[in-house]
């Protein structure tokens, strides 16, 4: 019961609350057409059934007031028909689904440099063999990918350019242009910052592990596991890669900001 309540409650605030009603949102001022306006009730209602089970009285109530009833009408015996989705509509669903991640990782990196949700922004797509069905081609997922991320273009690149902040979605590389939005010197004293962690854990471990060599296998473990206690535990190795990675970011912002500045 839980864990249908918490499915419902998913997609009630986050894909209707969160995702469509975002999509569908008109201009500042401007009015809703009629078509939309009819299927969003029409969804609407839809969900009212799926969770009056959880919630009958609210349900019900709303279900009385978002159409006129007839004496008698009542969310308690109107059927709810889902039919299965067709070929088309999964597929439909799982481009949207694409276009929800994109938009999600601009809004990550949006977050990450402190870049206002208003401030427009440009997308590079840096294809490769195979992408050229990527969702951003199509006309209509173009359209909301821009509307809900803020950008003023996409563009279609062979390789990202510089001063932007890149993320992946599954084989394909996004990066967006950052110009003059972020403070490279900020920035770079983050990284100093995560770059000197990143040292000191990966120092901590390698430490543990000489100890261990010394004293046998038994002060290894039980170390490990009082470092784990405080921190979580990674392999030697993903810290020493994780330093040298940080080190390259940090050496491409500070040249970043010397053609900057």
């Amino acid at each position: 019961l839980n864990e249908a309540l918490m499915a419902v409650f998913k997609l009630f605030t986050d894909e209707f609350s969160g995702w469509y009603l975002e999509m569908i949102k008109p201009a500042y001022q401007a009015p809703i057409d009629a078509a939309t306006f009819n299927a969003t009730l029409g969804f609407f209602e839809q969900l009212m059934k799926i969770i009056h089970p959880f919630m009958p009285f609210i349900t019900e109530e709303l279900y009385q007031h978002i159409a006129e009833r007839k004496d008698g009408e009542s969310i308690m015996v109107d059927p709810l028909v889902l039919p299965a989705p067709t070929a088309e509509e999964a597929s439909l669903i799982a481009q949207y689904e694409e276009a929800k991640q994109i938009i999600s990782g601009v809004r990550a990196v949006r977050q990450s440099k402190n870049i206002s949700p208003r401030e427009p922004l440009v997308l590079e797509v840096v294809l490769s063999a195979g992408d050229e069905q990527n969702v951003t081609k199509d006309a209509s997922l173009t359209a909301v990918i821009k509307k809900m991320a803020s950008l003023s273009d996409i563009l279609y690149v062979q390789a990202k350019g510089d001063g932007t902040s890149a993320f992946m979605l599954g084989t394909t590389e996004y990066a967006v242009q950052l110009g003059n939005l972020i403070d490279t010197e900020a920035e770079i004293q983050k990284m100093m910052a995560e770059v000197k962690k990143a040292g000191q854990e990966s120092q901590e471990i390698a430490n543990i592990y000489k100890g261990g060599e010394q004293l046998g296998a038994e002060y290894r473990n039980i170390m490990l596991r009082k470092h784990q206690e405080n921190k979580p535990l990674r392999d030697l190795q993903i810290y020493r890669e994780c330093s040298h990675n940080l080190n390259e970011i940090l050496k491409g912002l500070k040249d970043l900001k010397k053609r900057l500045g």
